[in-house]
């Protein structure tokens, strides 16, 4: 499990700075005295990642800086969290279970102190090795990356620190719909079909889901919002299939919530005209 990062250019605006993104040192005795607080990750929820495209979750976090430095000045120090698996040293220093920034922007609340903003940048390409397993879709850690830099550009001291925060990776899942017969006359059956599959990371398709609980919802024409009438449970190859009787038009959609490893799955609406 290897993870990209991306640099980001120094923002050229009043008040704020940037940071280039960097590999995570190894864990060295010295404190630097950066206190980085605040985490927040993809807004606190799980982040959803499928078989081909970028996930950029967003991030966001406060820096304390030591004496003798300050945020006028962002090519002396270097601070990001990110996300382990396993030993921190050992995550880091190798890039294997490691998903590092993308790249964010720190703005000046003063001289000592800024709020940064940006995002984890997790490619499940598979040149890339984002995310090579299914094993992958569990609960992370959150380590941070500290660094000071001499005024010469040499590195002074650096550090890991470990944090209680986790973040949760989640495998995405799809749905499809069909209802039919369409037109369908008032008082007949409606049979709805559809199929529920989910991202297989090893071999970055989209596999049957089986054995799940999807609800099947209706939203009568002009009504604002769907409404479950119906569950039913996927066959071995992923399938739906239940009928209901013709009443008003409206459209029908399947919807699975997810679970710990998947994400939720909710199908495009088939609309049935009922006459």
């Amino acid at each position: 499990m290897k993870t990209g990062r991306r640099s980001v250019a120094v923002a050229a605006l009043v008040g704020a700075l940037g940071f280039s993104v960097l590999n995570a040192p190894a864990a060295q005795a010295a404190d630097t005295g950066i206190t980085v607080s605040n985490i927040v990750i993809n807004n606190g929820k799980p982040i959803v990642v499928g078989t081909s495209k970028v996930v950029e979750p967003p991030i966001s976090f406060d820096i304390a800086l030591p004496s003798g430095y300050s945020t006028a000045d962002p090519s002396r120090y270097d601070a990001y969290p990110f996300l382990y698996r396993g030993g921190i040293t050992t995550a880091a220093d190798t890039g294997e279970n490691f998903i590092g920034p993308g790249g964010y922007t720190c703005y000046e609340t003063d001289s000592k102190h800024a709020r940064c903003e940006g995002g984890l940048y997790i490619d499940p390409h598979p040149s890339q090795e984002h995310v090579d397993s299914n094993s992958d879709a569990t609960t992370w850690k959150v380590g941070v990356t500290l660094r000071l830099w001499k005024a010469d550009g040499g590195l002074k001291t650096g550090e890991l620190e470990t944090r209680s925060l986790t973040a949760r990776l989640k495998r995405a899942a799809k749905a499809t719909v069909n209802a039919s017969p369409e037109p369908v006359t008032k008082g007949k059956a409606i049979t709805v079909t559809g199929k529920l599959t989910r991202a297989n990371w090893s071999t970055k398709r989209y596999d049957a889901y089986s054995g799940r609980t999807v609800s099947l919802q209706f939203r009568a024409k002009g009504a604002d919002a769907f409404k479950t009438v119906k569950k039913a449970t996927t066959s071995s190859t992923g399938g739906l299939k239940t009928t209901v009787t013709a009443s008003v038009d409206g459209s029908f959609r399947w919807v699975y919530y997810g679970n710990s490893t998947t994400g939720v799955a909710t199908s495009a609406a088939d609309y049935v005209d009922v006459r």
